[in-house]
């Protein structure tokens, strides 16, 4: 295998479908076991673990809401279960909602917020009771928004600015016990999520795809692979770092 990834254990959130499902088979086709976190996709995560195993790799569905303390908690203790430790952690649990700022209400401004962000916060905040003295890493996955805010977009946008403060802060606090935090940013990727919502083929994407110097939209398997060199010995001396996987969209 290209990257060193042979028994190491693997968190990642919202890996039921889109991009969480691809960072999560990328990272077992690297030799990772893997715990694939779902909030309500049961039926998509356990999807996500067979396709792993078939194709002889390691992993397990479990269920937990990253905004509930008690759900974080019980599912790294289930990961620490199953496989002793946890190296990698990947939070890629996220949601958004776009619209005019006096129509969002304040459960709305919550919602996001609780998941995006506060869920990151307990995530981390809870593997490093797990992570070895060896220390690992800690992705997260933002967005290329933060770069490029939009219209409408001012709540999700404003949740990314802050996970990627957050990730950039923990790099240091982090540093000494040997745990690297680092942010992807993807652009438009074409998820389950979006297709369903109709955005696929709107003029949104489409002008998102023309000022796309690449030419056309991230699929998860450009995501998933930057967060494998991420989670790699290859990237031993990266943290604090911002990755876009964008095809060059600012």
């Amino acid at each position: 295998m290209d990257f060193q990834l042979q028994g190491k254990a693997a968190v990642v959130t919202g890996a039921s479908k889109g991009i969480g499902a691809g960072i999560a088979k990328a990272l077992a086709a690297e030799g990772a076991r893997v715990v694939v976190n779902y909030n309500h996709g049961k039926a998509g995560a356990e999807k996500v673990v067979r396709e792993i195993e078939a194709a002889g790799g390691q992993a397990a569905a479990v269920q937990g809401n990253v905004a509930v303390a008690a759900d974080v908690k019980r599912l790294f203790e289930t990961a620490v279960s199953l496989y002793g430790s946890v190296e990698v952690v990947v939070n890629n649990a996220g949601v958004y909602g776009f619209g005019p700022v006096d129509g969002f209400s304040e459960e709305d401004y919550r919602y996001q917020f609780d998941t995006n962000v506060l869920g990151v916060f307990l995530s981390i905040r809870e593997s490093l009771k797990h992570f070895p003295v060896t220390g690992g890493s800690i992705i997260n996955i933002s967005s290329q928004i933060v770069t490029g805010p939009k219209a409408y977009s001012s709540v999700y946008a404003a949740t990314k600015a802050a996970l990627d403060l957050l990730s950039e802060s923990l790099a240091i606090e982090l540093a000494p016990r040997k745990i690297r935090v680092n942010v992807v940013s993807p652009g438009p990727v074409e998820t389950e999520g979006l297709v369903a919502a109709g955005a696929v083929g709107s003029d949104f994407v489409n002008r998102l795809i023309a000022d796309t110097p690449l030419g056309r939209m991230g699929q998860p398997e450009d995501i998933a692979e930057t967060v494998v060199y991420l989670a790699s010995r290859k990237s031993g001396w990266v943290t604090g770092e911002r990755i876009g996987a964008a095809g060059g969209l600012k």
